[in-house]
């Protein structure tokens, strides 16, 4: 199991707090993204998670084993919590080749591992390959030249590739001649029956003494457990987990080459690779795409899914690319300042964001923010004030009575104050220097981008009656006979959808129309703002209200 838990976990350098009490379960088999602006404390966070960074306090376990612990003064070193770590730099060694960059870091394994009978496991893929021969001889002819001549460097790479043997056993196989045969079943069957009887005695030899051999070759004890002994990988082991991992990643061709010779995607391939042969229970990563152009960023999106499907290992992400963070992720951990925001699904951090921070910093284009003033009906719809002026109605989509929604709120507050002043009185305590500040939300407007500078207000100047509305681009809808009137600032068309800028008297509103539609710059136009899912949030507070619709009053 690889679960990771962080447990009141903080990370300051004297009074700047880098992480602050960040408690976080991480799932076995999660692929999660940590995602925020620069300095937000994402690759802090990482960083200790991997034993690279030590927290200040707090508790990490990694499975079922504790790996940092500030009270119980436990802190296991980083080559010691079988983790990955794949950098923005790749970090190949420029006079090695591929095979032995990747093979570098498992000749010091030196650590707990199951007994596996290697003449088992060679026995086994000979097994399996010479059981078709024809396969194998239409494999090796596939490497001939326009000339006939055999390419035995390809030819090797595809038989590996192909019945997943390792290079010793794919120089024998090519050695057999099958490819040269008029009858490759007869040329093959002498090999076949002796690599049979072979398997078999390994088998017998276990058995006599009380033994068994499970599917991956390790040896299981009679009480079912797998055997196991601190000791160095074997040469054919190593080499069959190369060959795994390249396969894997798609560069078995490349064994040979230098990393100079390669692209930048296939040179980040080959760090993933390096990085999955040790077998980690968890791969961090920390921004590995962002050296790459934005097309093959795009394709190695693809395949870090596909890999973290394959591997059934545990995935910890850092990027400050929201597009990034919501198509990679099973969750996203949304942090600033050091303190964490939001965890969860990436559409649910889309769709229904905590904050004005989280609603503005995930999507693309940025969601529109509109200031209003009002309160709530009885029959439980809040009639505000917006655009200068204009009275619209926003409908919740489910029961909200707002006064006890600012009581509950306001108690919240209270008891995170009252956890802190006692937090502040314990030994050792040190006062936060880079307090949290009220986010500076855009408003935007025609002739600039409006500001809301809070620091101009003290923490009353807001009162419950003042809100922000949160619409998403693709929530506005033109038609004909729409409640709102607009005249077109700017019109992008990309062909599958075209972002448009609508004025509505000094405001500007972004939408996003999906089809070939054209407008022009200066087009007066109707339009709704067309879901149940508009959001909103309490200037006060800054948080999440309630989703719903909006109509003109």
């Amino acid at each position: 199991m690889s679960t990771i838990e962080l447990s009141h976990v903080t990370k300051r350098w004297n009074s700047f707090y880098g992480v602050d009490d960040l408690t976080l379960r991480i799932d076995d088999n999660a692929f999660v993204t940590l995602l925020g602006p620069s300095g937000c404390g994402k690759t802090t966070t990482l960083r200790m998670i991997a034993g690279l960074e030590t927290p200040t306090t707090g508790r990490i376990t990694i499975g079922d084993q504790v790996v940092f612990d500030s009270d119980r003064g436990i802190d296991v070193p980083a080559n010691k919590r079988r983790v990955g770590f794949l950098f923005q730099n790749y970090a190949l060694w420029p006079n090695m080749t591929i095979y032995k960059n990747i093979a570098f870091g498992l000749a010091n394994v030196n650590e707990e591992l199951p007994v596996v009978d290697d003449q088992a496991v060679k026995a086994a893929g000979m097994v399996r390959a010479l059981s078709r021969p024809g396969e194998v001889k239409q494999t090796v002819l596939d490497c001939l030249d326009k000339k006939g001549a055999l390419d035995e460097v390809r030819a090797r790479a595809r038989l590996i590739d192909a019945y997943q043997i390792s290079m010793s056993s794919a120089k024998e196989l090519l050695k057999l001649g099958l490819h040269k045969a008029s009858d490759p079943a007869q040329t093959a069957s002498g090999e076949l029956q002796r690599y049979r009887a072979a398997l078999e005695a390994a088998r017998k030899k276990h058995s006599a003494v009380g033994e068994d051999l499970n599917g991956e070759f390790e040896v299981v004890g009679s009480d079912s457990s797998v055997r196991t002994t601190k000791r160095r990988l074997s040469k054919e082991e190593i080499d069959l987990r190369v060959r795994k991992v390249a396969r894997t990643v798609k560069i078995g061709p490349f064994m040979d080459r230098y990393p100079s010779e390669l692209s930048g995607g296939q040179q980040q391939r080959v760090a993933i690779a390096r990085t999955l042969a040790p077998a980690p229970r968890v791969l961090f990563m920390d921004e590995p795409l962002s050296n790459l152009d934005a097309k093959l960023r795009l394709e190695m999106r693809s395949e870090l899914q596909r890999l973290h499907i394959e591997t059934g290992s545990t995935f910890v992400y850092v990027t400050h690319d929201q597009g990034e963070a919501m198509t990679l992720a099973t969750k996203i951990c949304l942090m600033d300042n050091a303190v964490l925001q939001q965890y969860d699904a990436p559409l649910d951090v889309y769709n229904r964001p905590t904050n004005l921070f989280a609603a503005d910093f995930v999507g693309n284009p940025p969601i529109n923010f509109i200031d209003a003033k009002g309160a709530q009906q009885e029959d439980g719809s809040v009639l505000l004030t917006a655009l200068d002026g204009e009275d619209v109605i926003f409908r919740p989509s489910a029961e909200l009575e707002l006064s006890k929604w600012f009581l509950d709120q306001d108690d919240d507050d209270r008891n995170r104050e009252e956890q802190e002043s006692a937090r502040m009185t314990q030994k050792g305590a040190v006062e936060k220097e880079n307090k949290e500040s009220s986010f500076q939300y855009h408003v935007n407007r025609v002739d600039t981008v409006q500001e809301i500078a809070e620091e101009a207000e003290t923490e009353t100047g807001w009162t419950d009656e003042d809100f922000v509305i949160g619409v998403r681009p693709e929530f506005i809808e033109i038609r004909e006979r729409g409640a709102f009137e607009a005249e077109v600032y700017s019109s992008m068309p990309t062909g599958m959808e075209t972002t448009v800028r609508l004025r509505v008297g000094d405001f500007l509103l972004t939408g996003v129309i999906f089809g070939g539609a054209i407008y022009t710059i200066g087009q007066k136009v109707r339009f709704d703002m067309e879901s149940s899912s508009l959001m909103l949030f309490s200037r006060r507070n800054e948080r999440l209200i309630a989703q719903g619709t909006l109509a003109r009053a």
